[in-house]
């Protein structure tokens, strides 16, 4: 009998471990400095918090949201860089673009938002 259960649980136990080894990688990647000094000239404090509600969703929120999507950075990416309309109190208004053109600095701070 506990035989039978060793390869299940040794199954579960090496995909908890990937999971722990993957939000890891994910926050040990994150230059945490850069991050906020690019989301403070970007202004992206006016609107968004880590954990508090603004005129935009805070990032523990966002990273929620996003959590497990294999298309979470691709889509955080875009939505710096193109200046989507967005709704504030039922407003309609441009978001405002990240004030780089530096893919490792704007994926650093999508990386760091996702791992909130």
């Amino acid at each position: 009998m506990l035989s039978s259960k060793i390869p299940k649980l040794l199954v579960q136990c090496l995909l908890i471990s990937a999971v722990f080894v993957s939000l890891n990688a994910l926050s040990d990647s994150v230059d945490v400095a850069a991050a906020e000094a690019l989301a403070k000239r970007s202004n992206c404090n006016k609107c968004h918090s880590i954990d508090k509600k603004k005129d935009g969703p805070p990032y523990k929120e966002t990273a929620a949201k996003y959590k497990g999507k294999s298309d979470a950075e691709a889509k955080l990416v875009k939505h710096m860089t193109t200046g989507p309309t967005i709704k504030i109190d039922g407003v309609e208004e441009q978001h405002q673009i990240v004030k780089t053109k530096v893919d490792s600095e704007i994926k650093n701070l999508v990386h760091y938002i996702l791992s909130r």
